[in-house]
């Protein structure tokens, strides 16, 4: 039987965000920058950071804040990694400007 979810990896993931939110004792802030540290930790692609950008922004997470997170995952996890993830974390604000601009642009066309 066909499914009629577009969306099932998204939606998946959602829900895995989720249950981990319900199941954790970390306040909201304190849980979006341990979810930094592991996607820095495990070399996460742009995307990645995209999809959290919001939640973090909604939290008050700042650079200062991302920095602080990178400065102290860089001994465990290496120069490197968190090199990397400074770059991956430049694309997906690159990718948000975009998607935004996008957003602008439709709404401009539509109210003409």
């Amino acid at each position: 039987m066909p499914d009629n979810n577009e969306t099932p990896v998204l939606d998946t993931l959602t829900d895995m965000i989720g249950a981990s939110v319900d199941h954790n004792t970390l306040s909201p802030r304190e849980f979006m920058l341990v979810r930094l540290a592991a996607l820095i930790a495990v070399e996460a692609p742009p995307a990645s950071y995209l999809f959290n950008a919001e939640p973090a922004a909604e939290l008050g997470i700042n650079s200062d804040d991302i920095q602080g997170v990178m400065i102290g995952v860089a001994p465990v996890v290496g120069a490197p990694r968190v090199v990397a993830a400074g770059g991956n974390i430049m694309r997906a604000l690159g990718m948000a400007i975009a998607v935004t601009e996008a957003e602008l642009d439709e709404l401009a066309d539509e109210s003409l």
